[in-house]
This record gives C-alpha cells, structure tokens and sequence, in this order.
C-alpha cells in the first residue's frame, strides 16, 4: 500500500545538502503529497535552500521569530501538523529535525493512528527518537556503495559508521528467539519488522551495510537458511541464533 505521507522540515535544524537524498528516502514509505519548510527565510543562512526547494517542489513557510529565545517554527509545524492530521487527507508523517520538542507531536500523531517517520541528525535525543515509527539518521542519505557484489549484498563505502557492538547482537538475538518457531528458526523479515518497533532507528546502514541479511552474516552469530517461496520465485531467508557448543573435554 502507498500511503500518503505529510513531510514537514525545520529548516533551522536540518543540512540543505540532504536533501534531495532525504526525498529519494522518504519516496520508499510513501507518496509525499504534502511538503513543507519551515524557517525565517529573511536569514541570509537560508539563502542556500531557494535552488534545493524549487527542484524538490517544497513549499517555504515563512515564520518569523517573534520572541529572543523560542522557536517559532517549532510551533508552526505543530499547528500545521494537526490541521492536516485533521483534514485527514495523508495517512503518515515524515518530521524532520534533530529537535527534541517535536516528541510529544509524534506520540500525539501515533495516538491517531499515523504512521510516523522521523528523519533526523545523529545528534537528535533519544526521547523523539523512540516516539517515532521508524527513525533515519540523515548522515546514512549520503554514503555510496562499493560496486562489487548483490545489490542486497553491498557494503557502503565510508568509514564513519557505528561498529555493531554486543548490545545490537543481543537485540537481535532475543528478536529470533521472540519470533523462532519449535527449531529455532525465523523468517528474517519478521525479525526486521520486530526490530523495527523495538528500536525505531535501528537500519543497517547505521553500520555499514545496506540490507540486514549481510549485517546478521557479518557478526558470525547467526545461521541462515534459503528456503523456496510457495508463492513466487523469491527465496525466503530464515535465521537462527547459533547454538553454544560446550567445551571439548580430552581423556587423559
């Protein structure tokens, strides 16, 4: 289903130069029918963004502030925020900002049974980080990947990614264990699904790699199994925690 989506961007808070990737993104969870930015366009440091809006058919919205010290935009995209959320004409949300003063938006969002995406800097707080559906790190927009190997299968290409650490593995872990059948097998896009809500900005990408299957191989941790789809031609991947082996005892 190709949901519509409202794309609301605090223009004080997010890089011009992710943009056009960001969109690239954000079209892979939904038609963006509306899209705004917010900001005081009368600032010379928002000069930058009239090329980048026109190409990407965003509409600026000019917000003045009004007061030293508060974030006027803040407040306009909340307010804007509602009324589209009760015209009823998109079925999710993409706010973007690394500002925690857009958490209770998104609860409030989620409560009326909006999906919600947040797109935002690594530096965003954790509270409007776990508010959301799903969280995308914007660094992650830019990188490339290397050309050998699957599309599924390639790794990106840039040094600066978070190393996957016994946290991530445990997470993952538990996942199959939650989700395993009687052999303690699952199939990896439940798993992904459940990780999903677990940790809303856990993404591959975060690491390194485009997909999770290649991400799970990485660690070492884990059994994968290619089964035949009844339904079509693609395979179906299962995963499996890998059992612990005692230690060998030699006879004297």
């Amino acid at each position: 289903m190709n949901i519509n989506l409202a794309v609301l961007i605090d223009g004080d808070n997010i890089p011009s130069a992710y943009v056009k990737e960001m969109m690239e993104e954000i079209a892979k969870y939904g038609n963006p029918t509306i899209k705004r930015i917010y900001g005081d366009w009368t600032k010379p440091n928002l000069s930058k963004w009239k090329n980048i809006l026109l190409e990407n058919a965003i509409t600026p919205v000019q917000q003045y502030g009004y007061t030293t010290g508060k974030n006027a935009t803040d407040s306009a995209m909340i307010i804007d925020a509602m009324d589209i959320l009760y015209s009823e004409k998109v079925n999710g949300f993409c706010i973007v900002s690394s500002d925690s003063d857009f958490t209770r938006l998104a609860t409030r969002l989620r409560e009326a049974g909006m999906q919600v995406i947040g797109i935002g800097e690594k530096k965003t707080p954790n509270p409007f980080i776990v508010a959301c559906d799903k969280f995308i790190y914007i660094e992650i927009l830019k990188t490339k990947s290397k050309e050998k190997g699957s599309e599924d299968e390639k790794e990106l290409d840039k040094e600066t990614f978070d190393k996957i650490s016994a946290k991530e593995i445990k997470l993952i872990a538990t996942t199959i264990t939650d989700l395993s059948d009687d052999e303690g097998w699952a199939f990896l896009g439940d798993v992904g699904g459940l990780l999903q809500k677990k940790q809303p900005n856990f993404d591959p990408r975060n690491y390194g790699f485009q997909k999770l299957t290649p991400l799970i191989k990485s660690t070492g941790k884990f059994d994968i199994e290619q089964r035949e789809s009844q339904k079509g031609r693609n395979k179906l991947i299962f995963v499996k925690n890998k059992e612990k082996r005692s230690p060998s005892r030699h006879k004297a």
